[in-house]
């Protein structure tokens, strides 16, 4: 059983992602929140949550402002952005600023569960749809401190570099693992490697860190 808390100011919304927990997962027990304060009290209330499902934009938000503030005073507690937005450099953001997850509003029913699945298995969960988006970067972006150094990318193995380009496109080790036809604790042991390589904590700054690199460029050799 796990302990919900919606936070969205859509009534609608909040009834629709409710029918969708309820059945893909039962048994699990929903709060509903409208705004950010009310979020905010509730998580500290309830010492049990499993996971916040966060709206981007409602009152008290002020963007991603509100998701840092509710990490801030509940850090132990999972964090999804819940929202309509569905552009690539927020959706990074959020995640680079503690979220677990993003899922979009306008994802079917079947991708809101495979996301929800993933989030409480302890996976991260990026809509690869928008991630592998190669609308124009800024010129702050492409010149990013995060870019991973060419050495550093060549001590790489061709088998690692197609994990990392799938990783940058926001595939969970299960997607991974059948695209590229390797067992799931063989994604596990590449992606080990590429974060030690790397030198990065976590997958998250690893796919950061990908994010304007021309793969085919490196597959070649």
């Amino acid at each position: 059983m796990y302990k919900i808390l919606i936070a969205d100011d859509h009534p609608l919304f909040r009834e629709a992602i409710t029918n969708v927990i309820r059945t893909s997962f039962p048994g699990c027990e929903t709060i509903e929140t409208e705004s950010l304060d009310s979020a905010l009290a509730l998580t500290l209330e309830q010492d049990d949550l499993d996971l916040i499902l966060l709206d981007l934009n409602m009152p008290g938000m002020h963007g991603l402002n509100g998701l840092i503030t509710l990490r801030n005073e509940a850090p132990t507690v999972p964090v999804v952005i819940v929202s309509a937005e569905e552009d690539k450099q927020i959706v990074l953001q959020a995640i680079t600023y503690g979220a677990v997850g993003f899922i979009t509003k306008s994802s079917p029913r079947e991708q809101m569960t495979e996301a929800l699945q993933q989030i409480l298995d302890g996976n991260v969960y990026l809509p690869s749809d928008i991630i592998r988006s190669s609308k124009p970067e800024s010129r702050r972006s492409r010149n990013d401190d995060t870019r991973i150094p060419v050495e550093l990318l060549s001590s790489l193995t061709r088998r690692q570099l197609l994990v990392l380009e799938r990783m940058a496109t926001g595939e969970s080790n299960k997607q991974i693992a059948y695209n590229l036809n390797i067992a799931e604790t063989t994604v596990k042991a590449h992606v080990s490697a590429i974060l030690r390589k790397l030198g990065v904590h976590n997958r998250i700054q690893a796919v950061l860190s990908a994010g304007n690199i021309d793969f085919a460029q490196y597959l070649r050799r």
